[in-house]
């Protein structure tokens, strides 16, 4: 197949992705936004460290012709406004937020595309990048119509990836500057066909907590065990008995995940010395926070006794990480109707099955009403080659003008212009 075919056929394949003004609107410059996605890639960067990207879209803003674009929030977090008919700073009117978050990951890319990272041991592995790049088309499509009564908030959000940018940009006052009525976020997903668009009112994310397991007894001759306390032995027995947590004391109606991850004990080259302390560590995944609590409440119980019953001793530090991204009813119920009306019926899943990962959006929807959708970026007919957070995954720049629309259009359809 020559390339001319190929740019034919992947011309065609975008154009069937979508339907309705935003979206034709946007495939018009869907080179541009694939230029711009394939620099920020080759240009990754952590969380809070995002000063190349947040210079790249502070000044794409401008050329949109955004109203305002405010930077700093939350250290490297950009913020833009774009205001409908008759609105403007002092009389903004409801505002709409929609979300992109911006970093990457230390992750080495093993992919030979023209715009792999240029950075050693950094990459954009979850897709960020093409988030950014659809938020600023969005940016653009608004900028250049204004078919709606009110004002878009467009964040740019840094550090995602563990770092919780979205509390950082809200602590630094993101919504007491920029009072959004809803939040909206939507994260590209390999693992769903092309062009789909996911979304359940309710859970979307887990919360994720990690926990650490430090286990003291007393050391000794491997050759003479009875004289030591063995910490080893004690982890092995809580690492067997934390699988039971999940499985007798969260309802099979609920869902939980306890993952004994790492240990460390001893020297391994001391074959016959028996350490005197281990440590365990793992994370927990839940939806509810009272199974979150009961969890917890558990495994400290499991921990103590167990070590206390070979005399020894164990602390559990269990630390609460993102909470449970949890959208709201009305507003997930919401997207989807608008995902319909851009995809058609069959192609929006509208009670895609929640994730085990966590997603720090979750901040945002504690604070404000709102919803976290997926893009499916996938085989046409299923899942992709590669999944997020892989070393050869790079993000599909056919759901750019897919993803901008959906963007563009919640904010048009959530504040429509009055009719005359």
């Amino acid at each position: 197949m020559s390339i001319t075919q190929q740019a034919s056929e992947g011309s065609s394949m975008r154009s069937a992705l979508a339907q309705g003004r935003a979206f034709a609107h946007i495939a018009k410059f869907h080179p541009e936004l694939t230029s711009f996605r394939r620099d920020l890639h080759a240009n990754p960067e952590l969380g809070f460290e995002e000063i190349y990207t947040s210079a790249r879209v502070i000044e794409a803003l401008k050329v949109c012709g955004v109203d305002s674009v405010h930077a700093n929030i939350g250290k490297t977090g950009v913020v833009a406004l774009v205001h409908g008919p008759g609105r403007s700073a002092q009389n903004p009117g409801r505002m709409i937020g929609l979300r992109a978050d911006m970093d990457a990951l230390p992750l080495p890319e093993h992919n030979e595309t023209l715009w792999r990272s240029q950075k050693s041991g950094l990459m954009h592995a979850c897709g960020h990048d093409g988030h950014t790049a659809m938020l600023l088309g969005a940016a653009r499509y608004l900028a250049e119509t204004r078919q709606f009564d009110g004002t878009a908030v467009l964040i740019f959000q840094p550090g995602e990836e563990g770092y919780a940018g979205a509390r950082a940009m809200m602590e630094d006052g993101l919504f007491d500057r920029f009072p959004c009525e809803q939040v909206y976020a939507q994260h590209n997903s390999p693992d769903t066909p092309l062009g789909v668009i996911g979304v359940t009112p309710g859970p979307m994310q887990a919360a994720a907590d990690s926990i650490r397991i430090h286990i003291l007894g007393k050391g000794g001759h491997g050759a003479r065990p009875h004289q030591s306390v063995d910490p080893v032995l004690v982890a092995a027995h809580i690492i067997t008995a934390a699988q039971s947590v999940v499985s007798r004391n969260v309802s099979a109606f609920d869902q939980a995940v306890v993952s004994i991850c790492a240990m460390q004990a001893g020297n391994p080259v001391a074959s016959s010395v028996i350490p005197g302390e281990a440590t365990l560590v793992g994370t927990v995944r839940t939806y509810n926070g009272q199974v979150q609590q009961n969890i917890e409440d558990r495994l400290r119980a499991l921990c103590e006794s167990i070590a206390h019953g070979f005399g020894a001793t164990a602390q559990l530090t269990y630390t609460r990480g993102y909470p449970a991204t949890v959208n709201t009813v009305a507003e997930a119920n919401f997207a989807a109707d608008v995902a319909t009306r851009l995809v058609g019926a069959d192609r929006v899943w509208r009670n895609m099955t929640p994730s085990m990962g966590a997603e720090d959006f979750s901040f945002m929807l504690q604070a404000k009403r709102g919803a976290y959708l997926r893009v499916g970026q996938g085989a046409v007919d299923g899942p992709g080659p590669y999944p997020l957070h892989n070393s050869r995954y790079d993000f599909n720049d056919a759901i750019l003008p897919l993803g901008a629309a959906l963007h563009a259009s919640l904010v048009e359809q959530a504040l429509p212009l009055k009719s005359v």
